[in-house]
């Protein structure tokens, strides 16, 4: 069920949304005689139906949703937007099908070109605000290599909050939230959890200790984890868990 007791929608967009079609072609395909609600065949594209129907196409039955949430591993030399900034820039959107852009996703948030993973794709734009909001907190969690290799005490440093060049209204400088660090015994290699989300921030913080980041990949975001079975460019959408994960980050903090 779609809407809430005494709401109706038009059959017409119900089949839209639901089929990833334009309004123009579910008007095209009821008036063909290929949708029936409740096992009438239905030519009207202005009947109205509540949401409790079964709605068939071609004898499948359809699923309405407002929204869509997916699960993409970006991998490198895309950006994050859904048009090119530049002539020859590579976006995410391109990842998609044609019948997926119709309904309109955006990544919620930004990667760097060279960053890959986890991005979330969708057209829930309440959600995905509360999401990056900086009163959110959500975190985010990065695997990645670096050189020259994380001492001790350059851990020690991250996971205390260090100074990236940010600044208060007042011009004092303010250090980096509080993450998350875990190394291999080299300190070459790790992951790092932030509840921020600075420009570049974790190449930032990791040239405030002395090293550089040569590989960082988004492994969690919001608690949702990136499907190890998703290969490289491929998307997924999310399972049920996983969008209650995200529809409800950032919910009930202050100013949300």
């Amino acid at each position: 069920m779609y809407a809430s007791e005494g709401d109706v929608l038009r059959l017409d967009k119900y089949i839209s949304v639901s089929a990833a079609l334009t309004r123009s072609e579910s008007q095209r395909t009821i008036r063909a005689g290929r949708v029936a609600v409740n096992n009438t065949l239905i030519r009207d594209p202005a009947m109205h139906i509540r949401g409790d129907e079964c709605v068939t196409l071609d004898g499948n039955v359809l699923s309405y949703s407002e929204f869509i949430y997916i699960m993409l591993n970006k991998p490198a030399g895309y950006i994050s937007a859904t048009e090119d900034a530049r002539p020859g820039e590579r976006v995410v959107t391109e990842l998609l099908p044609p019948e997926l852009l119709r309904r309109k996703p955006f990544p919620v948030g930004r990667l760097d070109r060279d960053t890959t993973g986890l991005i979330i794709m969708t057209n829930d734009g309440a959600s995905a605000h509360r999401a990056l909001s900086p009163n959110s907190h959500v975190a985010k969690t990065y695997r990645f290599t670096c050189s020259p290799t994380l001492s001790k005490e350059s851990k020690a440093m991250l996971e205390r909050g260090v100074d990236i060049g940010e600044v208060d209204s007042l011009g004092r400088s303010l250090l980096t939230a509080p993450a998350i660090v875990t190394i291999n015994s080299l300190g070459s290699e790790g992951e790092i959890t932030i509840t921020e989300g600075k420009f570049h921030q974790i190449k930032r913080m990791f040239t405030a200790v002395g090293s550089k980041i040569t590989s960082l990949s988004r492994v969690s975001f919001a608690g949702i984890a990136l499907d190890e079975s998703l290969p490289a460019g491929e998307w997924r959408y999310l399972m049920p868990e996983e969008i209650e994960k995200f529809t409800s980050a950032g919910r009930g903090k202050a100013g949300m």
